[in-house]
């Protein structure tokens, strides 16, 4: 099993959610990309219940993820709900 995402996966959430040319670190992205591992941790641990360093691991990536979207939610509110429907969280 690989480590989080493969550099194609990367690179297409990059290009999807960038604000321009050289962006790879707006809260943006990051969000795209925190959302992304979380899948795929949230998928390994529906096969291994008790693998619970990797649990830790996804309710950090979560409170991460969580935080980043308070920080957009505040400063860019439209963005925010952009983010929020493309990426199908927040119920």
């Amino acid at each position: 099993m690989s480590r989080g995402l493969d550099p194609e996966k990367k690179e297409e959430l990059i290009e999807e959610f960038k604000i321009n040319d050289k962006d790879t670190g707006s809260v943006e992205v990051q969000v795209a990309l925190l959302s992304a591992r979380i899948k795929h941790l949230t998928e390994h641990l529906k096969q291994h219940p008790k693998d619970y360093h990797s649990r830790r691991g996804l309710m950090m990536m979560v409170g991460k993820r969580r935080k980043m979207l308070k920080y957009l939610r505040k400063s860019k509110p439209l963005v925010y709900q952009e983010i929020i429907n493309k990426l199908g969280i927040r119920g």
